[in-house]
């Protein structure tokens, strides 16, 4: 028993092996800043608050992005973020439509580019269902994203394709020897 222990363990922790972390660009935090000032200065009301959100924004942000995470595991991309308030998404692979970057005059200025994931299922064509702003080596990042998302969905296909070749009938007459058995405890347990 001690032996079979193991072998389970070490199986289902493959299952989640983290294939890559990505690490964020500092650079995120001088762009959040200055988006903030920028969104202030525009309003009247908000030109006030300028100060406050120097001294206190720079807090936050940094806190912020010691909150981010963001990693590639054999199944899934992961994200965790937030300060006050925290999010954690888990998205399977297969799920995994397309990644895109985005820029904008800002996002380029300061060197960043968001990387959006895009899954199937999605409510409205236009958004995105999770979006990555600031990955170093974000090209390196989505090509190994997309690479994992094809292994896995091949790994799939290849499942479904031997099922429908005939392993059905192995895979009935396996559950036909389970049925049995569990028919037979149930009459040595009297039911």
């Amino acid at each position: 028993m001690t032996d079979k222990s193991p072998a389970i363990l070490e199986t289902s922790h493959k299952s989640t092996i983290t294939l890559l972390k990505a690490e964020f660009d500092p650079r995120i935090k001088k762009y959040v800043l200055y988006l903030g000032a920028l969104i202030l200065l525009v309003t009247i009301a908000g030109i006030l608050l300028i100060p406050f959100w120097w001294i206190l924004g720079k807090l936050y942000i940094n806190r912020y992005f010691e909150n981010l995470h963001c990693e590639l595991t054999t199944r899934a991309l992961q994200f965790k973020k937030g300060v006050l308030f925290h999010t954690e998404r888990t998205i399977p692979l297969d799920k995994i439509q397309d990644l895109t970057f985005k820029e904008g005059p800002l996002l380029r200025h300061f060197g960043l580019s968001i990387l959006s994931v895009e899954t199937a299922g999605q409510s409205s064509q236009s958004a995105s269902d999770l979006s990555l702003m600031g990955i170093i080596d974000a090209n390196q990042f989505r090509a190994k994203v997309l690479d994992q998302r094809d292994v896995v969905t091949n790994n799939i296909s290849s499942t479904h394709d031997s099922v429908e070749n005939g392993s059905l009938s192995d895979i009935i007459g396996i559950l036909t020897e389970i049925k049995d058995s569990l028919q037979s405890i149930n009459k040595k347990l009297g039911r």
